[in-house]
């Protein structure tokens, strides 16, 4: 599904919560994700709303992926679409993002960490908006987007310089 686009792009308000010690080791993320959800908003055309991100670790992340999605393992980041119900700004959702399996991706990936959190971010929101992946062809315009939205951050393109590193 794809989220249509409105004609007036405004950031949703944003409530951000650690709840790992873990994110102490990085105190930037909180400014990060931030900058993240903003450059989205600012890419597709989204109206207010509101989203919460939680910053946790493996073990807070693998409850949710297990009660919600049946893996019982962690992953880096979750989405949690909210539904369209109730007035006022929207609730657009929670994204989670997971301390110990992003870091492992960095290490494993050559990737920079904050570069990698905002990444996961912007993932994160555009599943909250209505982009998903279960088709080459959803994939590939969800992937694009973020690779705009990366650009936009002058961060590198999450896709294009994985596969760099690779050659």
């Amino acid at each position: 599904m794809n989220a249509s686009p409105i004609q007036h792009a405004s950031a949703p308000g944003m409530d951000i919560q650690m709840q790992s010690p873990l994110w102490d080791a990085q105190p930037a993320a909180e400014q990060t994700v931030r900058a993240a959800i903003a450059a989205a908003t600012a890419e597709i055309s989204t109206i207010g709303g509101e989203v919460s991100i939680v910053l946790t670790d493996d073990s807070g992340i693998r409850v949710l992926n297990r009660d919600w999605r049946g893996i019982d393992k962690p992953t880096n980041v979750l989405s949690f679409p909210a539904s369209k119900a109730g007035g006022g700004a929207p609730l657009l959702g929670d994204i989670v993002i997971a301390y110990e399996t992003l870091a492992k991706e960095c290490e494993d990936e050559g990737r920079v960490f904050l570069h990698h959190l905002a990444h996961l971010t912007v993932h994160g929101f555009l599943h909250l908006i209505g982009y998903d992946h279960q088709t080459d062809r959803q994939a590939e315009e969800m992937e694009g987007l973020e690779s705009k939205i990366m650009t936009r951050m002058k961060m590198p393109d999450p896709y294009f310089a994985h596969d760099l590193d690779d050659a």
